[in-house]
């Protein structure tokens, strides 16, 4: 936000014309570290000798033996975490006291793709136009044949979900696999993921509402303004302005159904990916709660049901820490989100156990019985159809798509589907 308006963070348009040719924010190879290779040769080739070879690291860019002190990826499992925590911007915006704790923290993993955001900024920002988000179900592509590789998508992407490919000279990025979902399919990463942890389905919203949810001035009202964007598919006025627009009756009824629509408007326990960017993603997450149900289930625990809500003000995994990734660092909304997920857990242990669930805990929370229940069956032991509630495409009104079946994909020179172009 600038002067009450909303501004790409690479620029105005004017300045983005005159660095055309040079974009001074490009990533350099110190993010992403210089890549090498080994000297596999020197194991393969090896003749016979007292002590055992050793395959040199090679640069890739220069050819040069390299002597490794860090790479890609290295803090994976917190192996480096140590060194490069405390410079992540989440927790330089926590306390002092806490970062010091931090290196005791709980691990948890971030799965991060394109947010196919209702803001996109790459979109605003490509100077060609090759950047578009589609109308009949937003996801955002890139049009490879209208690239010209300015890669100011690449600049201006907040998540960093756009790539360049220095062998097509073309930006690339997440398709959420539209292929599929055209086909009412779910896309790869979801339906492989063995943790059943990804759901797919439809929301509809008011796409009038979005500059004016995006040009919130507190930062951390721009979740909840964003929420007033989503309409209500079982609201029959909705349904019915729906099918006035033109929007087909199965996708109308996909959106009633929606997994997603019950975690983020009904029970609101599913956030939003840093909201202070004012993109508006579409990716959203569940907040980890395993670090509280260890105090309270672990073993030799004596602690009771009755002691989870205070349990999560001292969560391993800092409120605060939630809060910047999720809700721009809002921690009430971040800890009533836990609490529910907590009360979930609690009511089906008591349940499953045969005590008398505390009925109280649940309505303080703004939840009845049948919400836990249907939390429980969806996040727990939810079927293949429930996960994934995609309707068909019905792109046959503007394109023949039983027609386009088998034909060339990113069919440019040298690009993977270029069916024999050289």
């Amino acid at each position: 936000m600038k002067n009450g308006e909303l501004r790409l963070k690479s620029g105005s348009k004017a300045m983005r014309l005159v660095n055309l040719f040079y974009n001074p924010y490009q990533p350099t190879i110190d993010d992403y570290y210089e890549p090498w290779n080994y000297d596999y040769e020197t194991l393969t080739n090896s003749p016979s000798k007292q002590y055992q070879p050793v395959a040199r690291p090679k640069s890739s860019i220069t050819g040069e033996w390299m002597e490794l002190s860090w790479g890609p990826n290295w803090e994976d499992d917190l192996a480096g975490a140590h060194v490069t925590g405390l410079r992540d911007p989440n927790v330089v915006k926590m306390e002092q006291s806490i970062q010091a704790e931090f290196e005791n923290v709980f691990m948890m993993y971030l799965p991060r793709i394109c947010e196919h955001c209702l803001n996109p900024s790459c979109v605003s920002s490509c100077p060609s136009d090759a950047m578009y988000k589609r109308d009949e179900d937003g996801i955002v592509l890139v049009d490879q044949n209208a690239c010209r590789a300015w890669r100011y998508c690449v600049t201006s992407c907040p998540y960093k979900k756009v790539y360049f490919n220095w062998q097509t000279n073309k930006a690339e990025k997440c398709t959420l696999c539209f292929p599929r979902i055209e086909a009412g399919m779910p896309t790869i990463c979801s339906e492989t993921c063995v943790g059943r942890i990804r759901y797919i389905g439809v929301i509809l919203y008011d796409a009038d509402k979005v500059k004016e949810a995006a040009s919130v001035e507190d930062e951390k009202q721009l979740y909840h303004a964003q929420l007033d964007i989503f309409l209500d598919p079982n609201d029959p006025a909705v349904a019915a302005a729906a099918k006035e627009a033109g929007i087909p009756d199965e996708w109308i009824t996909a959106a009633q159904r929606s997994p997603i629509y019950k975690m983020i408007v009904d029970w609101k326990i599913a956030l939003p990916l840093h909201p202070e960017y004012r993109t508006l993603p579409m990716v959203w997450y569940i907040p980890p709660l395993s670090p509280i149900i260890n105090t309270i289930e672990g073993k030799g625990s004596s602690a009771s049901a009755n002691d989870i809500f205070p349990a999560i003000d001292n969560m391993r995994i800092p409120i605060e820490y939630l809060a910047n990734l999720l809700t721009a660092g809002d921690t009430a909304h971040i800890r009533t989100t836990l609490k529910k997920m907590a009360a979930m857990r609690s009511y089906m242990r008591a349940k499953q156990t045969n005590k008398q669930p505390d009925i109280r805990l649940i309505e303080s929370l703004g939840l009845s019985r049948e919400d836990i229940e249907e939390m429980y069956r969806l996040l727990a032991i939810a079927k293949y159809e429930d996960r994934f509630v995609i309707p068909a495409s019905h792109r046959e009104e503007v394109a023949d798509l039983y027609a386009e079946q088998g034909s060339c994909g990113l069919a440019f020179a040298g690009g993977p589907g270029a069916c024999g172009t050289l």
